[in-house]
């Protein structure tokens, strides 16, 4: 299987994570505000529904949703 097209990093030393998309940095999002907002400009209709899809977005280095410093 194939890895998800989107990935939110683990969270940074700072807080937040780094999000990808197709292996393109989209920015540092800090919630999932930041994260829907990054989708959407990357123009994905309809980002919140993608957040918990395992098909299009894949967590790496901890929680789903969790945004603390590492």
């Amino acid at each position: 299987m194939a890895s998800a097209p989107i990935v939110v990093h683990r969270p940074s030393p700072t807080g937040g994570r780094r999000v990808t998309a197709y292996g393109r940095i989209l920015g540092l999002a800090r919630d999932d505000r930041d994260l829907v907002e990054f989708l959407r400009r990357a123009g994905l209709p309809g980002a919140e529904t993608l957040l918990d899809d395992p098909q299009w977005l894949e967590w790496r280095g901890g929680r789903a949703h969790e945004w603390d410093a590492a």
